[in-house]
């Protein structure tokens, strides 16, 4: 995919932009909640039920819950690495908040430097210092009201050098994945793996002392094949194992219970068939993701209805399921070369949110970095675009999200 290519050039860099946030929490405004129905049996006192983890701490319960129940009337606007990662690299708010002046709704963040081999725990090496700028990302993010995800770029299990299939032979490319699997040569060091994961969350903790809770998508984009999980390296049986294996790691084994979980192909499905073909079952699953660049990719509105129909898809099976339903990854992304396009956020991208009355939680825009941008901040040409799609009645930054970590009395 064409974001993939950024996403190289963002997780080589030498040096990260450190955060500058400002601390004080924007002003909340309350949304109405609805009364649960016969088509929607979702109550404040069955939500765990209905969770992954039965035994999730009561933040992660209420974030469960809310989420579910925003995407009624409201869509969360985030972005990856939204206190790290600015246009021309310049600093300050982040680009979000640059533009309409509210921060984000959602904070992405990644595993990837937290779990790196050259992560000695040691204050003076680079790897340990992204990995407590991150923490401290999710803890003002928390402190705002924001809601918190994490993606893992896991670097392969031979070298460690690379989560891109394309810088493995095919030797490693066809074992790699079953490697990991329990009896497999590399499955004590994914849990080591694991456990460093599992160590963050644990130690993830908000001004009260109580844990943040987090959503967690693991092996993302598992239907292409530039990631060695990917569709080629590993049978629909195989992923799902695997995936299975590292919930249930880090919720009955490691005992973390402020985990919500992702399930987020690429946008190669067009039928639920196809969308559940590496499904790892309900037991496993919270929230129903797709990560979609490709039909937002010069498609205009022909693109856009595309989208639409696949967001559909899991907006249904959310409802029947009493599931989550978010767009987990998307953007067009603007450089010097590849200029923006007219209306892609106000009309195309909520066009693609909103129709057909589906029921989408949050949407998450990759990062912005020195030499592009995926969300404008106040100086581009489409500020205005993105601004007037913030604004729209569907959409949420910030200021209009309930509050995600209580239930409503």
């Amino acid at each position: 995919m064409k974001k993939h290519f950024l996403k190289i050039m963002y997780l080589s860099l030498a040096v990260l932009i450190a955060t500058s946030c400002s601390s004080d929490k924007d002003a909340t405004d309350e949304i109405i909640v609805d009364p649960p129905t016969q088509e929607d049996p979702l109550t404040t006192s069955n939500v765990a039920s209905y969770m992954v983890d039965a035994s999730a701490t009561k933040e992660t319960v209420a974030l469960f819950y809310n989420l579910k129940r925003l995407a009624k009337t409201k869509t969360a606007i985030g972005q990856q690495d939204a206190f790290n990662s600015y246009y021309q690299d310049a600093g300050g708010d982040s680009d979000i908040k640059k533009n309409t002046g509210f921060d984000p709704a959602v904070l992405g963040s990644d595993f990837i430097f937290i779990t790196d081999k050259n992560n000695n725990n040691q204050s003076g090496n680079w790897f340990y210092q992204q990995e407590q700028k991150v923490i401290a990302d999710i803890k003002a993010a928390y402190a705002k009201g924001i809601i918190n995800t994490f993606s893992w770029h896991l670097r392969e299990p031979n070298k460690e050098d690379s989560f891109y299939a394309a810088d493995m032979t095919a030797e490693q490319k066809s074992t790699a994945f079953r490697s990991i699997l329990p009896g497999g040569a590399n499955n004590e060091w994914y849990k080591k793996k694991l456990d460093k994961v599992a160590s963050v969350i644990s130690n993830l903790k908000g001004s009260n002392g109580e844990l943040i809770p987090i959503i967690f998508r693991p092996f993302h984009e598992f239907d292409g094949s530039w990631f060695w999980w990917g569709a080629d390296f590993c049978t629909p049986e195989e992923y799902k194992k695997g995936y299975q294996f590292t919930v249930d790691y880090l919720k009955n084994t490691k005992g973390v219970h402020n985990i919500l979980y992702a399930f987020s192909p690429d946008n190669s499905y067009t039928t639920e068939a196809n969308y559940l073909s590496r499904y790892p079952g309900d037991k496993y699953v919270d929230i129903i993701g797709m990560d979609n660049y490709g039909d937002f990719n010069n498609q205009g509105q022909t693109g856009s209805d595309k989208a639409n129909a696949k967001l559909k898809i899991l907006s249904d099976y959310a409802k029947a399921k009493v599931k989550i339903a978010a767009l987990t990854e998307t953007g067009y992304r603007v450089t010097s070369a590849t200029p923006a396009i007219t209306d892609w956020f106000s009309t195309l991208l909520y066009n693609a949110l909103t129709k057909n009355d589906i029921q989408i939680s949050y949407v998450m825009f990759w990062n912005n970095n020195a030499d592009g941008y995926y969300v404008p901040n106040g100086t581009v040409s489409n500020a205005s675009d993105f601004k007037a799609y913030s604004l729209k009645s569907k959409s949420a930054l910030v200021n209009s999200l309930p509050k995600m970590y209580e239930l409503p009395k």
